[in-house]
């Protein structure tokens, strides 16, 4: 006697899954230019990798013989799949049933997800479309009660974050809980007039009295209220791209960059870039205008491994770029000043994102490569207002608390409290300076008025005298003064940056491997 039956009902179960929330439903979802919830699992995993967990589970309905009707799928797939050859868990929500809000079995199936991800350490995917939470107003009817709100699992969600990497896409309107695991990730991503994010949408919040009216049609509405435009400047998502393939490539990307749990290392990448590459650009880079900018993306790009730069965060925090890379193949992650923007100087949000950076560096055990051109805190009544110091000391900390080795580059500037949050000046100062650089406790043009004043109010011609103490500062505030007393430890010819910063990544991870 065999089972043949059994499997037979099976089968039916999974082709009814498969349907999702049917055909009227599927159309809506791809006519928005969305790709549906499989569809997604498909493009985001190696090819032929996803084995699907828990893929019958769902609302049934029965005909009055007790024989199945049909099944509505829980709007929640999740399983074991492999991403660049390495095993993850990877999870979408179906939007096309309920709006990927809470149904038969979606809670379990999210904490589920969650704890493979922690109890297996393998890397977690979210792909996010919908609210995937408790329904709506009209759901507490249906309850007979109101309840008081608690995520299931959602310790495991904080455990996640402390044990693998975690990556979450935002690919559709995401509210509530959908928005909170957005933001409860390592990187995270939207696709530009597709995604939104909100904790609540627009509709609820014009029935709070907040007087919102956003625009009359309801996709605009949302865009106004929550869209990538809004929160990949604020910091509340890392990145916006055009289209899911965009998104699902740079997923795949960064976890390439990442071990698959805290306490095992990164991977070594293949390179063909000569470790001894000079760049004769960077000779000139640096201006002798000491307010003329210059770009610094153009020098990590001459620095890394050839077309390895994968920068995170690009518009916000934009004193700061934050990037992975590779170094003779060793991964590392780059932070740098943009002298393009605030000339560099470090307000709230590129602190707030410093902070955030190093953090991830130092827990997933990544060397960090630190470009210096930084005049200070911003200063002013609005970087006062914002906090400056405070998300400033918040980032300095976050170096000192780094574990992983870490080299700076001072290209230009290094002034004050931000200039000296470099690196760790209690542990070994693995560093090199640019002869074009210039620091100190303040910028000495901003104070040489003020230090002199008792001299130039005496002086019989206070522009020549003045002109003369700058002359005079001008040679103190010279980089070979400074290394005289071993205040700097080299300075370097430019030419020279990758190939001693592809030593430094070897050594490095020479270090982490002993541990």
């Amino acid at each position: 006697m065999s089972w043949a039956r059994e499997l037979e009902e099976l089968r039916r179960r999974e082709a009814l899954a498969e349907q999702m929330g049917g055909t009227d439903k599927l159309a809506r979802q791809h006519a928005r230019g969305k790709l549906d919830a499989r569809a997604r699992l498909a493009a985001l995993v190696d090819p032929g990798s996803f084995r699907e967990i828990g893929k019958i589970a769902g609302k049934a309905s029965y005909d009055e013989d007790g024989e199945l009707a049909g099944v509505l799928p829980a709007p929640f797939l999740f399983g074991k799949a492999e991403i660049n050859g390495r095993p993850v868990v990877a999870t979408a929500d179906d939007f096309t049933i309920r709006g990927g809000a809470a149904d038969a079995g979606i809670s379990r199936k999210m904490v589920q997800a969650e704890k493979m991800a922690n109890e297996l350490r393998l890397p977690l995917v979210r792909m996010i479309d919908g609210t995937g939470g408790g329904g709506s107003v009209k759901t507490l009817e249906q309850i007979g009660a109101t309840y008081i709100p608690a995520v299931p699992g959602w310790g495991d969600v904080v455990t996640n974050l402390e044990t693998v990497p975690v990556v979450a896409l935002a690919l559709g309107p995401t509210a509530g809980l959908g928005a909170a695991r957005v933001v409860a990730s390592h990187y995270s991503i939207m696709v530009r007039g597709l995604s939104q994010i909100f904790a609540a949408g627009p509709a609820v919040v014009d029935g709070l009295g907040e007087g919102y009216r956003g625009s009359q049609d309801h996709a605009q509405a949302k865009e106004e209220l929550g869209g990538s435009a809004i929160h990949t400047r604020n910091g509340v998502v890392d990145d916006e791209v055009e289209s899911e393939a965009e998104a699902f490539a740079r997923a795949r990307h960064f976890l390439s960059f990442m071990p698959e749990h805290v306490g095992q290392l990164a991977r070594r990448g293949a390179c063909d870039d000569p470790v001894n590459r000079r760049e004769e650009a960077l000779l000139s880079l640096v201006p002798r205008e000491d307010k003329q900018v210059y770009s610094m993306r153009r020098c990590l790009d001459m620095v890394a491994d050839k077309g390895t730069l994968f920068e995170i965060g690009r518009m916000w925090g934009r004193a700061a770029i934050t990037a992975l890379a590779r170094l003779d193949g060793w991964p590392v992650a780059v932070l740098a000043s943009d002298p393009s923007f605030l000339g560099g100087s470090w307000d709230a949000k590129t602190s707030e994102k410093v902070e955030r950076f190093v953090a991830l560096a130092d827990r997933f055990r990544l060397p960090i490569v630190h470009l210096v051109d930084n005049p200070g805190f911003m200063i002013g009544r609005e970087a006062e207002m914002a906090g400056t110091i405070r998300y400033g000391v918040q980032a300095m900390n976050a170096v000192y608390r780094a574990r992983v080795p870490l080299a700076s580059v001072v290209l230009r500037r290094a002034y004050g409290i931000a200039g000296s949050a470099m690196s760790n000046a209690e542990r070994f100062q693995y560093r090199y300076c640019w002869p074009s650089g210039d620091w100190g406790s303040l910028p000495i043009a901003g104070g040489v008025e003020v230090a002199y004043k008792s001299e130039l109010e005496a002086a019989a011609d206070p522009a020549a005298e003045l002109a003369a103490i700058r002359e005079r500062l001008d040679q103190v505030a010279s980089p070979f003064r400074s290394a005289e007393r071993f205040n700097v430890e080299d300075i370097i010819d430019p030419r020279d940056t990758r190939p001693l910063l592809c030593e430094f990544a070897g050594l490095a991870w020479r270090r982490l491997a002993g541990e």
